[in-house]
């Protein structure tokens, strides 16, 4: 699966654009940005789409032009692009490395080297011991203590890919080795399973009487860089993709035992383990035995459990966090899943930063058996987005309601805005055309470096305006790449409870809140949404890890507003 790559090509290549100045280098910026964000979040590998319909097919992903199309096209047959290959000549940088550094864009990124010779990771990080880069106009000690703190953090980071990124991958590599017929059965286990919002390694479980020619397959597997062991019954391998991946040949009657042991939590398995010892079992991933050394467990993990007394758990629940309780006491509660969720309450249209058109969004969602969605295009504080003022969305909101009126009833566009919350805690538009609307989404986009008590107030100044009704991505985070701003998440937990307002949980790469702050604030009498923040219409798939999020926060569905029925949503909002 070369999505990632790509996706990081043709980024590398707008960040070098974006350093000339010939007249159509903004519009080539913006469509590489587009296509990368397209590739970087399909879950379908690209290669494939490319073998179901060639370049055409390519082209009717969203923001891949025909231009684009043929130098993916192009990567698929020979594994490079020319293009690429003549900006890094002239640009020698790791302009991705570089540029995934909090601080640091393409321009500071090409001063630095034009001055220093700074090239990569490395080179940065001696510039920065010997404060080179504080003496260079334009930079100071500020610059460089802003990219001290990035390098720690992609540091505290560093080996972790992003679960949107990991499991389709996994996923996909199970589906070949069912594919290839050697194998009785194949699953994804480790953190993959639980939804941990970042991998660190793959491992799949297969069950399959033919170890070795099984291990002979998944070593020539397309997505396999290098390989680290080989045996019989275990390899392990280096994915194209970044990540280690292990491959383990089970017997049946191993199955559920390895599946209980390899899904993890170590914490959580160090406290069934206990109970095992406890009850007179020994247990570990080849069994669950009695005193006698007999294997008293069986081909299903939930045999693991039922044995030891406890109710079998959702993977996503086992961090050692309070479920082994639960468990015993047979108090697991029934979690929130995909098809629970009826509709999106954050999507974004072309209207203003997104790749499809408000028909279009519509209408993918629609195919996904959603009863609504809600249009929230960005506001006019942020240039970068086209976000729109006043004037701009009573135009998108007529748009709406023809649309709506032509849907007759099938389907349901609520009128919204994602509205940034500004510096002072006003909102970024007037109160007049916020109560037009039926979803308005308030969020913090700027002004991020303010201390706890000034972005809190901030946030429950604009909670308390009675304006909004969902707060988005509560604490600004994306996942390895931008740390969360400080923000006390209780006090506008309370505010939220004072005044309705639905906490967010961000399916896209932020994954906020994050599934230990959902736990901190559920105490609170709110709701949440799990939403997309989708920007093209594949986008909406990235809902499952939303819905992953949630529930490793134990969320059941009773608490999330986008799980209801439209009618009972609109009371809801109303509120």
């Amino acid at each position: 699966m070369e999505n990632k790559r790509i996706a990081e090509i043709l980024s590398e290549i707008a960040a070098m654009i974006s350093l000339t100045d010939y007249p159509t280098a903004k519009f080539e910026v913006r469509a590489y940005q587009k296509a990368s964000l397209t590739i970087g979040t399909l879950q379908e590998p690209i290669e494939e789409v490319y073998k179901k319909g060639g370049l055409k097919a390519l082209m009717e992903l969203p923001g891949v032009g025909k231009s684009i199309a043929s130098h993916i096209e192009e990567y698929i047959k020979t594994g490079k692009i020319k293009k690429y290959d003549d900006l890094k000549r002239k640009y020698p940088i790791d302009m991705a490395g570089l540029t995934s550094i909090q601080g640091m864009g393409a321009k500071k990124a090409l001063i630095l080297y034009k001055k220093l010779e700074i090239k990569n990771i490395d080179d940065l990080k001696k510039a920065l011991e010997q404060h080179k880069i504080s003496k260079l106009e334009g930079f100071g000690p500020r610059s460089e203590e802003v990219l001290q703190k990035g390098l720690a953090f992609q540091a505290s980071s560093s080996g972790r890919m992003l679960i949107s990124e990991a499991l389709p991958v996994a996923e996909n590599l199970v589906a070949q080795l069912i594919k290839s017929g050697l194998v009785e059965r194949a699953m994804v286990a480790g953190s993959a399973r639980r939804m941990r919002e970042t991998v660190g390694d793959l491992d799949l479980l297969v069950i399959s009487k033919r170890g070795e020619d099984v291990m002979d397959f998944f070593i020539k597997l397309k997505d396999v860089e290098s390989i680290i062991a080989k045996g019989p019954t275990k390899s392990a391998v280096r994915l194209k993709m970044g990540l280690n991946c292990d491959l383990r040949v089970l017997e049946p009657k191993s199955f559920g035992a390895a599946v209980q042991y390899f899904t993890g939590s170590k914490d959580h398995n160090i406290q069934v383990r206990q109970i095992a010892i406890d009850k007179g079992y020994k247990l570990n991933e080849y069994g669950l035995l009695d005193r006698k050394g007999k294997d008293v467990g069986g081909l299903e993990e939930e045999h693991i459990y039922e044995k030891l007394g406890m109710q079998w758990m959702p993977p996503e629940m086992r961090e050692a966090r309070g479920e082994v309780k639960l468990a015993l006491a047979h108090k697991i509660p029934t979690l929130i899943e995909v098809k629970d969720i009826k509709g999106d309450l954050h999507t974004h249209t072309k209207e203003t930063d997104g790749a499809n058109s408000l028909e279009e969004m519509a209408q993918a969602a629609m195919k996904l058996g959603y009863e609504y969605i809600a249009n929230t295009d960005h506001t006019k504080s942020e240039p970068v987005t086209k976000g729109k003022d006043d004037k701009g969305f009573e135009q998108i909101m007529k748009k709406t309601d023809k649309l709506n009126d032509s849907l007759n009833g099938k389907f349901t566009i609520l009128k919204g805005a994602e509205c940034d919350i500004l510096k002072d805690g006003s909102l970024d538009l007037s109160a007049k055309t916020l109560k037009q609307m039926d979803c308005v989404v308030g969020a913090v986009h700027m002004n991020t470096k303010m201390d706890e008590k000034q972005m809190t107030d901030r946030i429950i100044k604009a909670l308390d305006t009675g304006l909004i009704h969902v707060l988005a991505h509560p604490t600004g985070r994306i996942v390895n790449i931008r740390e969360p701003y400080k923000v006390d998440l209780e006090k506008v937990a309370e505010a939220a409870e004072r005044n309705n307002v639905v906490l967010e949980i961000n399916s896209n790469s932020r994954l906020d809140l994050n599934d230990t702050n959902i736990m901190l604030v559920s105490k609170y009498k709110v709701m949440f949404a799990i939403d997309t923040d989708s920007h093209r219409t594949h986008e909406y798939s990235l809902i499952r890890y939303g819905v992953g999020t949630a529930r490793r926060g134990w969320l059941t569905k009773e608490r999330v507003l986008n799980a209801l029925q439209l009618d009972k949503l609109k009371k809801m909002l109303a509120k």
